[in-house]
């Protein structure tokens, strides 16, 4: 689950991470009334309206915006709400912008240099460790760095039984070429930011940039985290900062309904109970010569409320041209699952693209009946490749 930028920082925070102040707001008065308590806090005088988007890039979207004053601030906002802004992470359609973060300018002059950095944690599943990946290169696009200055990517491995040691917290500052109050500073964010990440069942934190100020501060800037959705039950609190208007619609439904959705962008729409069954069928529409246009698995307890769920979705995406129905019948019966079919197709009412029923496990042979009996525009198959060729089929009568 991703969260908002505004909200990173709250978390940070609480855990002792230094940060960028800030106030959201969701309209132009509620950004100057922000401002104007920024500078009772912390005597800026200028401030930064940052667009509260579930994407990266924003700044070169326009949707990051100095303001010099408060009527500067009034303006910005009103330039910035309510914009759709494209990024490199939206694609072409965009994100809408609902609030604004109006935050303290940190860029302030002083006696020493300003530095930005990279820092982030997640998960090497390689390893079975967690990593800190970090950077001199910070508020760049890492790709970018990793793709054509990769020395200057640096990584340190984090046993989770032994957590972070304080030598490797005093050797990600020594790299960044950190001394004094600002070596200092770096080790206790670096310790900090640890502590969050675990304690949150964080999937990933990503801090870009990590500013060193000219008075030798270090402070999140930015903030990104993505909460691993497993994990929520036990974070109540964190589970409510969830927008659901920054995600995919289709995704928001399937969640409702207790189905594992994902949209692609193909012309194939998938419905299989099982993740590896559905990988596997997602590569047998690729070798077909189509393209899946979702991730969708209903579960090992299929019924007919269930498949009906995920018909409507699928049939949400105008992108999708036929769809595929790849069940085993292990814990569920394929008589059932037929059954369901037949009842959600009835329910639905008119479905206008092929749909191809691929049924193996238990009662495979009598689903295949009942699917043939039902005189709806479905086929049937018992075989892999019987359903490879009618997805085929499907494919070339777009």
């Amino acid at each position: 689950m991703n969260i908002h930028e505004y909200q990173a920082k709250e978390i940070l925070k609480r855990f002792g991470v230094k940060i960028q102040e800030g106030i959201v707001a969701n309209t132009p008065d509620e950004a100057v009334q922000a401002a104007k308590t920024l500078t009772e806090q912390t005597g800026t005088s200028w401030h930064v309206i940052k667009a509260q988007i579930h994407a990266g890039g924003r700044g070169k979207g326009g949707g990051v915006k100095l303001a010099k004053s408060l009527e500067d601030v009034r303006q910005r906002a009103t330039d910035i709400l309510g914009m759709t802004l494209v990024t490199h992470q939206t694609g072409p359609e965009g994100k809408l912008v609902r609030k604004v973060l109006v935050a303290q300018d940190v860029y302030y002059p002083g006696a020493s240099e300003v530095k930005e950095f990279y820092v982030s944690i997640l998960l090497d599943r390689s390893k079975g460790q967690n990593v800190i990946i970090y950077s001199t290169e910070g508020g760049m696009d890492i790709e970018e760095v990793s793709a054509h200055t990769p020395e200057k990517i640096l990584k340190e491995w984090v046993d989770p039984a032994a957590g972070l040691q304080g030598f490797q917290a005093r050797k990600i500052a020594f790299n960044l070429g950190l001394s004094g109050t600002a070596f200092k500073e770096m080790v206790s964010f670096i310790t900090n930011l640890y502590k969050a990440y675990v304690a949150t069942d964080a999937a990933q934190f990503e801090i870009n940039p990590a500013l060193k100020t000219s008075d030798d501060k270090i402070l999140a800037v930015d903030g990104k985290v993505d909460i691993d959705d497993n994990a929520l039950f036990r974070h109540k609190d964190l589970a409510a900062l969830r927008d659901v208007t920054e995600e995919d619609p289709l995704e928001v439904e399937a969640s409702a309904n207790n189905l594992n959705y994902v949209k692609l962008d193909g012309n194939v729409g998938c419905m299989v109970n099982g993740a590896g069954l559905a990988m596997a069928t997602m590569d047998m529409i690729k070798l077909a010569g189509g393209e899946p246009a979702n991730f969708l698995d209903v579960g090992g307890g299929a019924n007919a409320q269930t498949v009906e769920a995920g018909f409507r979705i699928i049939l949400k995406d105008p992108n999708v041209k036929a769809i595929l129905i790849n069940v085993f019948g292990g814990i569920v019966r394929c008589d059932r699952v037929a059954s369901g079919v037949v009842e959600a197709y009835k329910a639905i009412g008119t479905i206008d693209i092929p749909i191809i029923v691929r049924l193996q496990g238990t009662n495979a042979e009598e689903g295949a009946r009942i699917i043939d009996a039902s005189g709806l525009k479905v086929t049937s198959a018992v075989q892999l490749k019987d359903a490879a060729a009618r997805v085929r089929e499907a494919i070339a009568a777009i």
